[in-house]
């Protein structure tokens, strides 16, 4: 088993972002090998407390090590973040002074085989849990989910053209003989999608993305979650959110605008009867993304936004 290892994304814009202080009360709900976190411990000390969530049982070990520096300070749950009042109702926390949520795949679950979260990875099975003990795979999906429902995904999740080729040949594939690994499945989609449309990349990655979201239900209450994770900051209490694909980041700019928002009456209304008011400033009015540097340190980080606001 391979070491767990992440590379940080933004990660001092993510730290200036959320303006830590010592003895704030802070949340990342994506804790992954612990890095923010720890950076988190480091610069709330010496008294600031950290509560954290993932369903990934590695990357917990591996944060549980990565932050025993700071021990007595913080806790780790294994749950979703979207679970966040069960977790802060057991911490006994109302208010938080600052949130962290990274969206992003680690380094460790991508590169690990037996996960079967990359398209290299040929061999690896499909598997694609963030949480190991989720009966649903993506190998599950591939051979049991109806045609329409796996173009539907495709479509949606993958914001992929050839959605229903691809949702056809999978079908027509594991009629055959099961769809079992990440090259099954690559195959399939390079048979699917004409040749002079895959000179830009590798032509399976929106497929695996969108599969790996419908696996781990990413997607799901998302707008929800984010704004009542907002609504738990104190006055000047701080959000930062890490996305990594357009999806994502559309929730999170919708979550926010609505939270930015004065009032939601319809324009014909002569007088505000909704009531609601503005909750938040939003500190960054275009995503901040990663430098050259950066880029070509670590590339994953090319696709990464991050979006920052604060609680009035």
């Amino acid at each position: 088993m391979a070491t767990f290892s992440h590379i940080p994304v933004m990660l001092e814009e993510c730290m200036e972002g959320l303006n830590i202080r010592d003895g704030g009360i802070y949340f990342d709900g994506t804790v992954g090998g612990g890095n923010h976190s720890y950076e988190i411990l480091k610069r709330s000390s010496p008294s600031g407390r950290l509560i954290a969530t993932d369903l990934d049982d590695d990357a917990i070990a591996a944060a549980t090590k990565k932050l025993s520096p700071f021990q007595g300070r913080f806790n780790i749950h294994k749950s979703n973040y979207k679970n966040y009042e069960q977790v802060f109702a057991e911490e006994g926390i109302d208010k938080l002074d600052g949130i962290l949520l990274d969206f992003g795949v680690s380094s460790y679950q991508l590169d690990t085989e037996e996960r079967g979260f990359a398209y290299m990875k040929k061999d690896a099975p499909l598997d694609m849990r963030m949480d190991r003990s989720n009966p649903l795979t993506a190998e599950v999906i591939l051979n049991t989910y109806p045609q329409d429902q796996i173009e539907k995904i495709l479509r949606i999740y993958g914001e992929e053209k050839f959605s229903s080729k691809i949702a056809a040949r999978v079908v027509e594939r594991r009629q055959q003989n099961p769809i079992k690994t990440c090259g099954d499945f690559v195959d399939i989609i390079e048979n699917s999608i004409p040749k002079k449309f895959q000179q830009n990349g590798p032509s399976a990655r929106k497929s695996f993305q969108a599969i790996r979201i419908a696996v781990n239900g990413e997607l799901d209450g998302l707008y929800d979650c984010v704004t009542g994770l907002t609504r738990r900051l104190v006055s000047g209490g701080r959000i930062a959110i890490l996305t990594f694909h357009s999806l994502e980041d559309r929730i999170v700019k919708q979550a926010f605008n609505m939270l930015e928002t004065d009032c939601v009456c319809p324009k014909t209304l002569p007088v505000c009867v909704c009531g609601k008011k503005k909750e938040i400033e939003i500190l960054t009015k275009k995503p901040v993304t990663a430098t050259v540097r950066e880029m070509a340190i670590n590339p994953r980080s090319k696709s990464a936004k991050l979006r920052i606001a604060q609680k009035l």
